[in-house]
């Protein structure tokens, strides 16, 4: 590619993740409370604090929590195992530990939660563009929340 083609997609790169960082951080960090069902009351083993329940509520259904809604429903045990029938066999089979790929799954959101700050690290120390970084890490927040809120 030619410098000056780079030198576009390394904007684009940059004005694409500075906005959309902040919504990449709540959605891993709410991402990875989800994978161990913290945002119920069975997963957290009392009543969840306010802001896992917040954090669920916007991640799963793009709204803030009901008052009257602020758990979810507990999940039957049987309905977290795959009752899939194998070919030619009556016998479904089940499977056996969800918990090595939840493990992943929360190293994954723990992977995206550092990428994306040290992005704004990086961002933020760069003296000739921390002033439009700031703007738009700024509007990434503020445009989300409107909608929320509106």
């Amino acid at each position: 590619m030619k410098a000056q083609t780079m030198r576009r997609v390394r904007q684009y790169h940059f004005y694409l993740g500075m906005f959309f960082a902040p919504a990449i951080l709540l959605f891993a960090l709410s991402g990875a409370l989800q994978t161990f069902r913290l945002q119920e009351t069975k997963g957290y083993g009392g009543t969840p604090p306010g802001w896992i329940v917040w954090m669920a509520s916007v991640h799963k259904d793009q709204s803030l929590p009901r008052e009257n809604h602020t758990t979810l429903q507990a999940i039957k045990p049987s309905a977290l195992v795959a009752q899939v029938p194998r070919s030619g066999q009556d016998r479904p089979f089940t499977l056996i530990s969800p918990l090595p790929l939840k493990i992943f799954v929360a190293l994954m959101s723990l992977g995206l939660l550092a990428s994306a700050i040290l992005g704004i690290v990086i961002a933020l120390t760069n003296r000739t563009m921390r002033r439009r970084s700031m703007i738009v890490l700024v509007a990434g927040v503020a445009l989300p929340l409107l909608l929320l809120l509106s």
